[in-house]
């Protein structure tokens, strides 16, 4: 499997200005297969050290932070003698080692010739208590689950995943049908790690629900592990409103979804924590399409996105057959899943502002993205349904230089309008 991220860390390795680098992310999303993998492509050789499971360097930190003494500890556990310029450490579930990553400031003020990445989960690293953050010494990068153009070339379908970052219009539309087979299967499959190569090697729905029910079952237990027990009753009830929330017609969180009565108050520290965690993503309405948009956000009105479109349909216990082949019943939650994948292949460019637009009851623009100094208003549709009133009312009233709807449809570019297929939504950013 490929990871787009990996260009990443060949700059970072290569670069003048190298700092330890922590790779950020929600649970499961790869960041220990990552690093493995970065390690044998670009080295000679890595040194691994787990603190979650290895008891005998939890305490390596505790005493001082001399950089020698904490390197010969690491040879001898892991037996690789590590050299500057040919050796990777990698330093996974730092956030359980205590002091671990304060050591990382340490690393860079005296001895800056060392190829350290760190990993954690958000869990633990964004809500780390016991120890002194290393600002300014350290570099990040974000990962997140599978695009759908990286969970193509997982599956083999690497020249239909090139076509799409070419793109040539005319060619995606002769393979159409394709495109949109995968896009079914991605709904269902996600872009979980574990369950994009378990699909890769077997195509077995079934497995893949298995799966994703492990993780889900693994993240509410992270829920009593890491949050404060006064909160992870209402942590648990917020995770598992989401789905409702998304299926209403609009989308906007409404607390009293949660349970009768609730209100803002009582929940806002369970969204602020599932957010540090990446497991759940804010979006906020934005008042009046000004740059820079955040300047007009409404922090009160809202929607939560989950961190993957595979976890939300697993969370409904959606079928592979209803969302392979179509149902009647299943017409209102496809936009659901539509929004969510389509949040989730914006989220990945890190230099896109995402909010949405409500001025009032008769219009919502489901997207409005700041990219490249634009306003980019953004409709998406589930099917090839071609009418886009909440769009029409955006354009009429602001005349933005592009504006976008997404749909089953086929590319075409209009007066006033241009219509991007939903599987090649990730060509977005190259319309600005």
């Amino acid at each position: 499997m490929e990871r787009q991220e990996m260009s990443y860390l060949k700059k970072w390795k290569q670069s003048a200005n190298r700092k330890p680098l922590i790779i950020r992310g929600a649970r499961q999303v790869g960041k220990t297969w990552l690093m493995k993998e970065f390690g044998k492509k670009e080295y000679q050789k890595y040194a691994y050290i787990n603190f979650e499971n290895n008891a005998a360097l939890k305490t390596l930190f505790t005493d001082d932070f001399n950089i020698k003494r904490i390197l010969t500890a690491i040879q001898i556990e892991t037996g690789v003698t590590i050299e500057p310029d040919n050796t990777l450490i990698i330093l996974d579930e730092i956030q359980e080692a205590k002091g671990a990553l304060t050591s990382l400031k340490y690393f860079h003020e005296n001895a800056p010739e060392y190829h350290i990445v760190s990993g954690g989960s958000l869990l633990g690293v964004a809500l780390n208590n016991h120890t002194s953050f290393p600002v300014g010494k350290v570099d990040f990068m974000d990962l997140y689950p599978f695009t759908f153009i990286e969970f193509l070339e997982a599956i083999n379908e690497k020249p239909v995943a090139d076509l799409l970052k070419a793109p040539d219009w005319e060619l995606i539309k002769t393979f159409k049908s394709r495109y949109i087979e995968r896009l079914k299967q991605y709904y269902y499959v996600g872009g979980m790690p574990e369950a994009v190569l378990s699909f890769s090697q077997d195509s077995d729905f079934n497995e893949v629900r298995r799966i994703q029910k492990r993780i889900l079952t693994a993240y509410e237990q992270d829920f009593s592990k890491h949050a404060p027990n006064d909160i992870v009753p209402r942590i648990r009830m917020l995770w598992n409103s989401i789905p409702a929330q998304l299926a209403k017609e609009n989308r906007k969180f409404i607390y009293g979804h949660i349970r009768q009565g609730a209100r803002a108050k009582d929940y806002e520290l369970a969204i602020s924590w599932l957010t540090d965690c990446g497991l759940i993503h804010k979006v906020n309405n934005i008042t009046k399409p000004g740059i820079p948009l955040k300047a007009y956000e409404e922090f009160n009105v809202f929607k939560l996105f989950l961190v993957d479109v595979g976890l939300l349909s697993a969370m409904t216990d959606l079928d592979a057959k209803t969302l392979l082949e179509g149902n009647k019943v299943f017409e209102e939650f496809k936009g659901s899943l539509t929004e969510q994948y389509v949040f989730q292949q914006l989220f990945v460019e890190k230099d896109a502002g995402i909010y949405y637009w409500s001025p009032d009851t008769r219009a919502e623009l489901d997207f409005l993205i700041q990219f490249s100094g634009q306003v980019i208003p953004l409709e998406v549709k589930a099917e090839e349904n071609l009418h886009a009133k909440s769009l029409k009312v955006y354009s009429q009233k602001y005349e933005p230089k592009i504006a976008v709807r997404t749909s089953m449809s086929d590319y075409r570019k209009e007066e006033w309008m241009t219509n991007v297929p939903l599987y090649a939504i990730s060509t977005l950013f190259q319309l600005s």
